[in-house]
């Protein structure tokens, strides 16, 4: 009987030719999926670089199309019983099957071997018309991590076509169901141009985040979301699960209707309805990504400049955690929440770097740099127990002070040195000596797994900025198994000892100093325009190093060595600030030339601006974590024959490496947190990212996990991804904390104007 009833309704949809025009009506759906990335590669084409990095991912190509598909589908589905109510041939086909409810399910196969072959042809028909009008703009990151258009070969995309051709044949079955409830054309065709074509509308123009949450109900979301792709707030089986749901309330609503009559039917529909809405509600409540139980007490941040929905916390950690039960600390905690745009991923930790800076500063002043970011993640960060601020255990005024670091010529001045360097440290420590003793980047890491443990995340991903690199590897070294995700941006290394990290840097700086004397020959804005910048630099180098230039009017009669000029200019041949005006490069040429003609006082006065002081001290709050993580030397030997390198490798900057680890001769507290390889396995791979003078030292400490990859910036910069220097290193970054996928070996990212 049944298959008699199935072979009848195929012989109807066959016959039927207004089910043949609505299949080729369908091909607009492709029309307009090409239409589109038309428009979008005609104003992609006329954008500057920087612009193209902000345009909207086209995805797979269906999002136009899907919408005008699900109506031909749906009605379709509809079409299959609401022509027979028309024509009145409903009474002679319930005559011949009087099981009402069996002559309405009998019409699923047919209905749905059609809609499921031709639902395929034409997902893959949008699909490759997108992609084909697209052509290599389809390759295009974009800020969010996302590609302008994405080939089949990209991950999810093909699953993604797939669902979405399976969806389609969903969209016939929701036809049939309302068909049947309804039993007229018209009245059937209304309320699927609402269902397909306008609450997706409406959900678009509701306010965030309530535009986010209603899109991730919608149909034409569910194929991206079913593949993990994206897209909305549910996971996988959440979307399939109110797929089916769907079409289980349209043909119970369908079903009802059809079998029962009178005031009965109002409350069939009812019923439907509001199993409808039961079963769609279930699914995002039922499978999230929410982390498990956290400890932590979250509650609006105190400080004023802090962002509206910034949150803070603390955390309680062991001062010594090789004392666990003893001495307890306070760390203090940030975070940006996700601003559940899409389904939530986890949680990004970043590092912040100095030693001794905040990351929870990092989070109030670039939060905007987070933006697409928060799109997937919640991003974290802290104030380490390191961080050197006022008010703190230790007192501001002696961590933010140091002695003036020379290059000691012979032991009796390399033992003068280690004697001033302890005596300011006992003066710093003297507050609190165990404190102190406890600053090294290991303790930092176990605090990080602290917070981590109260998050309830089973695993971080983590954005290491600069010196944030040594905990950063420590973590790995201690927690590999909790890495979900590890970005290195401008970050020191602490794999391998001071002599690798010299060898590195020295050629990099030499560089920069090629670089900077090219731009004095072009730009009339330098002050030793038409001279050579690099000679100038040595004589004056030498020259002080012979007989140090005063700071003209200083009390306390400052004078600068070749030394000295070396370690205060560092930072502005490192990072000359914005292109093409690079005002910190026209600072430094200016002070070059004064230096040159007696007077250090441009040199000093910049000094004094970050430091108080007429030269640049050796901060005891830096030397109070990199001195126990080894960064001193070991011996006055290890001294001259790191400087006998130096000598070999940088005319222009010998020596200037020094500074740091001299800064730890003497320090009063052992090294606790040398550097040491990282483990063998069981890490994900890292990707690094740095501009000119950071890419090596990066890629130098990549090189030790499988697999890891890295971005060139080609320009100048540091930190690149929080201080926002070129958005399509932002791009790389986004795209793999959010897919974990690497971008290929020997990526570069170009400078932009």
């Amino acid at each position: 009987m049944m298959l008699d009833v199935v072979a009848s309704e195929w012989h109807k949809l066959r016959s039927l030719r207004s089910n043949a025009y609505l299949l080729a009506v369908s091909f607009l759906a492709v029309l307009a999926c090409a239409g589109v990335a038309y428009l979008m590669a005609r104003g992609f084409d006329h954008q500057t670089a920087e612009e193209r990095l902000r345009y909207s991912s086209n995805g797979a190509g269906l999002g136009t199309g899907l919408p005008v598909a699900y109506f031909v589908f749906g009605a379709l589905g509809a079409l299959t019983i609401t022509s027979e109510h028309a024509t009145g041939m409903i009474r002679t086909s319930l005559a011949a099957v009087p099981r009402r409810q069996l002559f309405l399910f009998a019409k699923i196969p047919s209905l749905v071997a059609v809609t499921l072959v031709a639902g395929q042809v034409l997902a893959f028909g949008m699909h490759l018309a997108a992609q084909a009008v697209l052509g290599d703009r389809a390759d295009q990151l974009l800020l969010d991590g996302r590609t302008l258009g994405t080939p089949l070969s990209e991950p999810g995309v093909l699953a993604t076509v797939v669902v979405a051709g399976l969806s389609m044949a969903a969209a016939a079955l929701i036809g049939l169901g309302v068909g049947a409830a309804i039993r007229s054309t018209p009245g059937s065709l209304v309320v699927l141009v609402m269902i397909f074509l306008v609450l997706p509308v409406v959900a678009q123009a509701l306010p965030s985040p309530l535009r986010a949450q209603a899109g991730s109900y919608m149909i034409e979301n569910l194929p991206t979301q079913i593949a993990g792709v994206g897209g909305g707030l549910l996971s996988p089986g959440a979307a399939a699960a109110l797929l089916v749901a769907y079409i289980a309330a349209a043909l119970t609503a369908g079903a009802a209707m059809i079998a029962l009559r009178g005031r009965v039917k109002v409350l069939a529909v009812g019923v439907a309805a509001t199993l409808m809405a039961a079963v769609t509600a279930v699914p995002a409540a039922g499978d999230s990504a929410d982390p498990g139980p956290s400890s932590l007490a979250w509650r609006p941040c105190a400080d004023k400049d802090a962002p509206e929905d910034m949150r803070c916390a603390s955390v309680e950690v062991s001062l010594d955690w090789k004392k666990p039960a003893g001495r307890k600390i306070i760390i203090p905690v940030a975070v940006l929440p996700t601003s559940g745009a899409e389904r939530r991923i986890g949680t990004v930790f970043s590092i912040p770097g100095g030693p001794g800076a905040s990351g929870i500063d990092d989070l109030k002043q670039f939060h905007g740099r987070f933006a697409k970011l928060r799109d997937r993640f919640d991003v974290i960060s802290f104030a380490p127990r390191n961080t050197v601020k006022p008010g703190g255990v230790l007192s501001y005024e002696c961590l933010a002070t140091g002695p003036w670091i020379t290059l000691p010529d012979g032991r009796a001045e390399y033992a003068a040195l280690a004697r001033a360097n302890r005596e300011h440290a006992q003066r710093c420590r003297s507050a609190d000596p165990e404190f102190f003793d406890h600053m090294d980047s290991a303790s930092v890491a176990r605090d990080i797994e602290a917070v981590r443990a109260a998050l309830g995340e089973r695993q971080l991903s983590f954005l290491a900025n600069s010196y944030g690199g040594h905990p950063a590897v420590a973590y790995a070294r201690l927690f590999p198994s909790r890495i979900r995700a590890m970005v290195m941006d401008g970050t020191a290394g602490h794999v391998e000892g001071a002599a690798a990290e010299e060898s590195r840097m020295y050629p990099r700086a030499e560089r920069q100093m090629e670089r900077f004397a090219a731009w004095c020959r072009s730009a009339t804005a330098c002050a030793l325009h038409g001279q050579d910048a690099g000679e100038v630099w040595r004589r004056l180098v030498t020259a002080a190093d012979r007989s140090p230039v005063p700071v003209r009017n200083d009390p306390t009669g400052a004078a600068y060595t070749g030394f000295d000029f070396k370690v205060a200019a560092a930072p502005s041949f490192t990072s000359p600030g914005q292109e093409p005006d690079v005002p910190r490069w026209v600072q430094l040429a200016d002070a070059i030339k004064q230096a040159a003609a007696g007077d250090a006082s441009g040199f000093a006065d910049y000094v004094r601006q970050a430091s108080g002081r007429p030269k640049v001290p050796s901060i005891a709050g830096q030397n109070m974590t990199t001195c126990l993580d080894g960064k001193g030397y070991e011996s006055y030997a290890a001294y001259r024959k790191a400087l006998r390198r130096a000598e070999e490798l940088s005319p222009n900057f010998a020596g200037q490496r020094s500074w740091w680890s001299l800064g730890c001769a003497g320090w009063p507290a052992p090294v606790t947190n040398p550097p040491a390889p990282l483990p063998a396995g069981g890490l994900v791979p890292f990707l690094g990212v740095g501009s000119w003078t950071d890419h090596d030292e990066v890629a130098g400490v990549i090189r030790h996990v499988p697999g890891s990859s890295s971005v060139r910036y080609e320009g100048h910069g540091h930190m690149l991804y929080i201080y926002g220097t070129g958005g399509c290193v932002t791009a790389h970054v986004n795209r793999y904390l959010t897919t974990l996928r690497l971008p290929p070996r020997g990526t570069t990212c170009q400078a932009t104007r």
